[in-house]
């Protein structure tokens, strides 16, 4: 998504180092593009763990692409927030193209020489698409909160981290209002579908490493 940005900090390093360890001996015994999600609740650090972990993979010698679920909400985000505040009911798994995440994967995996995705441009509150080569990529990664959801996906990491964890992260990215009863309504109908995959996931990363 244009116009966001990330903040690395060594929590995400650690968990980029845990999410390419567990995951790289089975990228390298599949003889095709391997993918794996980086999920959790809003705040966690997906972001910037899918990040780390693509550095971390890239270091092995592997290309790695990256597919924010950020892209594929169906409405571009002030007007989803808008949506929201209209009708409560919005938020959830309905308001992403979860099907079509889960399409390019499969095209990925297929051997597809490129795909075509939804880019969000923040500011300017609408979305574009986007070419992207898959010519030598020989991962994806795709990172959101409800991502474990694929079921494309190879590999699954999941942060374990509560809304209730996560507000300082939030407040550091200051992508939209980070507190009143709203927001946390939010949060909460968000944490009651997310904590429901952690079961599906294959590694699962601790709140923090201290």
């Amino acid at each position: 998504m244009i116009g966001d940005k990330i903040v690395i900090e060594d929590y995400h390093k650690e968990n980029g180092r845990r999410v390419a360890a567990a995951a790289l001996p089975k990228i390298k015994e599949c003889d095709r593009v391997y993918t794996l999600t980086v999920a959790g609740e809003s705040g966690s650090g997906k972001s910037e763990t899918a990040a780390t972990t693509a550095m971390e993979l890239e270091a092995a010698g592997l290309k790695v692409l990256i597919l924010g679920q950020d892209d594929y909400f169906i409405l571009p985000p002030k007007s989803n927030s808008a949506k929201r505040k209209e009708d409560i009911s919005w938020v959830g798994m309905g308001e992403v193209k979860i099907d079509l995440m889960d399409e390019q994967l499969a095209k990925a995996k297929a051997g597809e020489k490129s795909l075509t995705k939804p880019n969000v441009i923040f500011e300017e509150d609408r979305v574009d698409e986007e070419t992207i080569s898959l010519e030598g990529v020989n991962v994806v990664i795709a990172e959101g909160t409800y991502c474990t959801a694929l079921k494309e996906a190879d590999f699954h990491a999941f942060i374990d981290k509560s809304y209730l964890d996560t507000l300082a992260h939030r407040k550091k990215r200051a992508r939209e209002e980070t507190e009143g009863a709203f927001i946390e309504n939010v949060l909460e109908i968000e944490h009651k579908i997310i904590s429901s995959h952690k079961s599906l996931a294959d590694i699962i990363l601790p709140k923090s490493y201290e």
